[in-house]
């Protein structure tokens, strides 16, 4: 069993990730996992943990996160009559066969290819919420087949690869189509259902070498179970703040933050 003061600092970690997800999350409504995935290899690592397989670790506890958070919120977003659940049947089939194809390759490649993916899609995601428009349209209708299997699966493949939920990729998609952002918002949350299960059954299976302690597969429980309790505290925080303030410049310093995070990750793949 590991001693109390190797474990304090990490716990001490999680507590800060948590608490900054969660207001970040209720704040700005962005999906944690794209806080928590480069937190958790910042802590992680810096503690000496993870070796060749730490990505694997930060996407697979992301997604056990997001298991919990999603499943709450497409649960509040129902009550209010904000989830298209149509738009659900139809791309979850796609969602949650991407995201099982996503986890699998996500399992078998390195540790730097995880790093590169997510700095880049990240990148791309900081940069989209700098500079997207609400205006821009791609279709005044959600896409019939077979634009919405390639959409779904490229949404699923690539939230598993990266440790993150629907909202990252779906939200900015689904108002493209010309959906409202609410609405949008809402049936991304059963996204991250769709595609966080499959994902965690799958980093459950995987057998990873020097894993912090505690660690199911790839799945780090401490993590999991500190961050889901820090951001059950903080979240209602930040939404407060979203109604005491205006949000929006909050959100173009977030996208810096978020562009710098993913720019100084593909630094380390270059090993610059």
């Amino acid at each position: 069993m590991p001693e109390l003061a190797s474990l304090l600092p990490m716990v001490a970690a999680l507590v800060v990730i948590g608490a900054f997800a969660g207001v970040i999350g209720g704040l700005l409504g962005v999906g944690g996992g794209i806080v928590l995935v480069p937190a958790f290899f910042y802590a992680f690592g810096s503690l000496g943990y993870g070796g060749d397989q730490l990505m694997q670790i930060c996407v697979a506890t992301s997604m056990a996160t997001i298991v919990i958070t999603s499943l709450r919120s497409v649960s509040a977003h129902h009550r209010k009559g904000a989830v298209d659940w149509q738009v659900l049947r139809g791309w979850g089939p796609g969602l949650i066969i991407a995201a099982a194809l996503g986890t699998f390759v996500a399992s078998r490649v390195s540790s730097v290819t995880l790093q590169a993916v997510f700095g880049g899609l990240a990148g791309l995601a900081g940069l989209w919420m700098a500079f997207g428009r609400d205006s821009w349209r791609l279709g005044t209708a959600m896409p019939a087949e077979p634009a919405r299997s390639a959409l779904a699966g490229s949404v699923g493949f690539f939230s598993a690869m990266m440790g993150i939920g629907g909202g990252t990729f779906g939200v900015p998609l689904m108002t493209l189509y010309a959906m409202p952002i609410h609405r949008a918002v809402a049936t991304a949350s059963g996204f991250g259902v769709l595609i966080a299960v499959p994902s965690v059954i799958g980093f459950l299976l995987l057998p990873i070498a020097n894993a912090p302690p505690y660690t199911v597969g790839a799945v780090n429980l401490p993590a999991f179970l500190v961050v889901i309790g820090t951001t059950l505290l903080t979240t209602p925080l930040g939404v407060r703040l979203a109604h005491a303030m205006n949000p929006k410049p909050l959100k173009r310093a977030f996208a810096i933050f978020l562009t710098l995070v993913a720019l100084n990750m593909l630094r380390k793949v270059l090993g610059w």
